[in-house]
């Protein structure tokens, strides 16, 4: 069930950055090289759509689909940013790339984890 990725694939936050720090609602706008964005439910070679961890690490089973949770924000209707609210203090972020079955992609197109401060 694992879609291929091309190997220069690329998934990055255009904002917020590394370290920054942000009011308790803020935006995040998610980044993707060499690949297109496709809802879930589209099986369309090439294309994936953004997963958002918060505060988590990415699943060590990558082979099955990713759980939609508190910590795992799914955007299967392609969207490519988003508006959260989280708690004050220190928080992780990384975006994962799903296929049309919320299956990451071999290889996993994955973010750097960004580690950012709310007021």
């Amino acid at each position: 069930m694992m879609s291929d990725a091309p190997a220069n694939a690329e998934v990055y936050f255009v904002q917020p950055t590394d370290g920054e720090t942000v009011e308790g609602t803020f935006k995040v706008v998610f980044g993707l090289r060499n690949m297109g964005v496709a809802p879930a439910g589209v099986e369309k070679a090439g294309t994936g759509h953004h997963h958002l961890l918060i505060d988590a690490e990415v699943p060590s089973d990558l082979s099955k689909p990713l759980p939609a949770t508190d910590h795992i924000k799914h955007f299967g209707g392609g969207q490519t940013e988003t508006e959260i609210t989280l708690p004050p203090g220190e928080h992780t972020l990384q975006l994962l790339l799903g296929n049309y079955a919320h299956v990451p992609h071999s290889p996993p197109v994955v973010s750097e984890q960004i580690t950012i401060t709310v007021e």
